[in-house]
């Protein structure tokens, strides 16, 4: 069931019965400038706050997150479809961000010393990272919490104020998290919340924010880009991903196995970071599919994950299977048959030529192809001849650092699965289509900040160079002084 418009509002569905769970007003470019302007006088008081005034408070916010799980958990779950267990476990993982972008916020952007170098020996020299103002959030449906709060939490942690903006089928979430913050920051609306559909979405690119934080397709990534670029509004753009994961023949076998099932199945394949293509060693191929496939037969759609959120992506799984099968692939779990109406059941697709879109596109559903590689070389280029470059996985005892460094990837997790995702002072990100910038870490912290340099003069030089005083006679000595340190080189 998709996301319908009623007058003024809008109403959301849970994906798994079709049912309404709520409806919330769809607000106007006009609704989303005030919301703006408000943020920019609310961010005014929280940079005042300075790094522990914002710790605190968002500490309180923290424990709310924390106390109050099982109510996220349900809403969570009411709107994505996804089981309890998926819904907490992105719920733990942003609280773990929360907690370190606030307690690590002042060590990353605080005054920090720099050296000013023998020629300005009489300055003392500083960098510090301000707050940029106003950050906009464009929040997806599929990670609810943990995406966007990706962003929202360390941009909040910097000194911003945030206007966020959830997916139009995920609105009670945001409402959620906007409402159980005002709760904890009662002074001013530093967290405040617009919904409704892309056009609520594309208003808040053109509403004077001073950053704008994306997540969602490449398509519609550009066209943020676009809008935001006749403003010079600078972006930061989470897109989708192809990614791969790798198996060397020395690699544990059913760790790859389990770590392949689940990074392509959880959340029913509906994860920018989700496992989409593995290639494995020739020398252990059949016995890795023969684990994968004993492992995906287990997995119950429905159960252990939930429908698919938005009903036009079953077209896109249905095609990408098909086009697989139509060009010599093989469905040794699922098939073009496991596509239903709310479900994708668990595919696994071998022997598919690599111009499928089965290869190239994002599926981002609950299927997964398995190429045979003759090297882990063949692996590394096939892994890398994509125009996503989000995140990877490999298996190896013995060359996983080495396999990591050669994909073009944002992140890598090396034998286990998503590692990267869980570690919060790890910076998150791609290239190509799938975006650029930076979450998470103290790269996610600078990406919400500007650097502000500072030379302060401590005493008077004995050479003045940047003045008409300047004589021939001190230009004559600083041209000897700088060929004797620097021409030997």
């Amino acid at each position: 069931m998709t996301t319908v418009l009623t007058g003024e509002t809008f109403e959301s569905f849970n994906p798994a019965t079709g049912e309404t769970v709520g409806a919330y007003p769809v607000h106007t470019a006009e609704q989303v400038e005030s919301a703006v302007a408000k943020a920019r006088e609310a961010a005014a008081w929280w940079d005042s706050l300075g790094f522990a005034g914002r710790a605190e408070r968002l500490a309180t916010w923290r424990a709310a997150l924390a106390n109050r799980m099982p109510e996220l958990v349900e809403v969570i779950s009411e709107e994505t479809g996804k089981p309890a267990g998926d819904a907490q476990l992105e719920l733990v993982l942003a609280i773990e961000h929360l907690a370190w972008a606030g307690k690590h916020a002042r060590k990353v952007l605080g005054p920090q010393r720099r050296a000013p170098g023998l020629l300005l020996a009489n300055q003392a020299a500083s960098v510090e990272h301000q707050p940029l103002g106003v950050v906009g959030v464009i929040g997806p449906w599929n990670y609810p919490v943990y995406t966007p709060l990706g962003s929202i939490s360390y941009a909040l942690a910097a000194g911003n104020a945030v206007v966020f903006k959830p997916s139009e089928f995920t609105p009670g979430v945001g409402k959620w998290l906007a409402d159980s913050f005002a709760e904890a920051v009662p002074e001013h609306p530093v967290l405040q919340l617009v919904t409704g559909l892309g056009e609520t979405g594309a208003a808040l690119t053109k509403a004077g924010a001073d950053k704008i934080a994306f997540t969602g397709s490449a398509a519609t990534g550009k066209k943020v880009m676009a809008s935001a670029a006749e403003t010079l509004t600078p972006v930061v753009i989470e897109a989708g991903g192809k990614d791969p994961l790798l198996v060397d023949a020395d690699a544990d076998l059913d760790a790859a196995a389990d770590a392949t099932v689940w990074g392509a199945f959880s959340n029913a394949g509906q994860t920018c970071a989700g496992v989409e293509r593995v290639y494995v060693h020739e020398r252990v191929h059949d016995e890795f599919v023969a684990k994968v496939v004993a492992k995906a037969e287990d997995i119950d759609a429905g159960e252990q994950y939930g429908p698919m959120t938005m009903p036009s992506q079953l077209d896109i799984v249905r095609r990408h299977i098909e086009d697989a099968l139509a060009a010599g692939g093989k469905a040794v779990v699922g098939g073009a048959d496991a596509v239903g109406d709310r479900y994708v059941k668990p595919t696994v697709l071998v022997d598919v030529p690599e111009d499928c879109s089965a290869v190239r596109e994002e599926t981002f559903g609950p299927t997964v192809t398995i190429a045979k590689v003759a090297t882990m070389d063949e692996a590394v280029e096939k892994a890398n001849d994509s125009v996503y470059g989000l995140g990877s996985t490999v298996f190896s005892k013995s060359r996983g650092m080495e396999l990591a460094r050669r994909l073009r990837t944002g992140q890598t997790a090396i034998n286990a699965p998503l590692s990267f995702a869980g570690i919060a002072s790890l910076p998150f990100g791609g290239s190509g289509d799938s975006g650029f910038g930076r979450i998470h870490g103290p790269e996610g912290l600078r990406e919400f900040a500007r650097p502000k340099a500072i030379a302060r003069q401590r005493f008077t030089a004995p050479i003045a160079l940047t003045s008409f005083a300047r004589s021939k006679k001190t230009e004559a000595l600083v041209g000897k002084l700088i060929a004797k340190l620097h021409g030997k080189g």
